[in-house]
């Protein structure tokens, strides 16, 4: 897979569609591992119905494709998501590692994201308590 694939991949503006069934077969492999900060899938069917699902729950999400690098087997996607719930913005900051097969497949896809800090800061009073948590774990 090249960059510009993977690029095509992690992007997706507000109110654009997400990828159809047909576009996820042709870069994950049937037996994928999906994995991020809140949930863990095996199978192309059960990562389709995850993305759906996030999708659905949502009033918009959009997918902006920063840094990446391939080295081999292994490719790293650093990207920046948006998500409307409910009147509310939460913006996540991440980084995908996966890894291909012998088909150039997505095999392996695992997300390293700050889940906690962005879902609850925006909240009242629950906001209040998270940023005090983490200047007290950071200061």
């Amino acid at each position: 897979m090249t960059p510009e694939q993977l690029r095509a991949l992690f992007t997706k503006p507000y109110g654009a569609p997400a990828p159809t069934e047909a576009e996820w077969r042709a870069a994950y492999a049937e037996d994928v591992h999906f994995q991020d900060p809140t949930q863990e899938h095996h199978g192309l069917a059960a990562y389709i119905k995850a993305q759906e699902g996030l999708l659905q729950r949502c009033d918009g999400v959009y997918l902006q494709a920063g840094a990446i690098a391939i080295d081999g087997d292994t490719a790293f996607v650093e990207w920046e998501t948006g998500l409307k719930i409910k009147g509310m913005l939460f913006i996540y900051p991440g980084t995908t590692r996966l890894l291909f097969n012998e088909a150039g497949l997505i095999r392996d896809h695992r997300d390293y994201f700050d889940f906690v800090g962005p879902t609850f800061e925006p909240v009242p009073v629950v906001g209040g308590f998270v940023r005090w948590l983490y200047r007290r774990f950071v200061d």
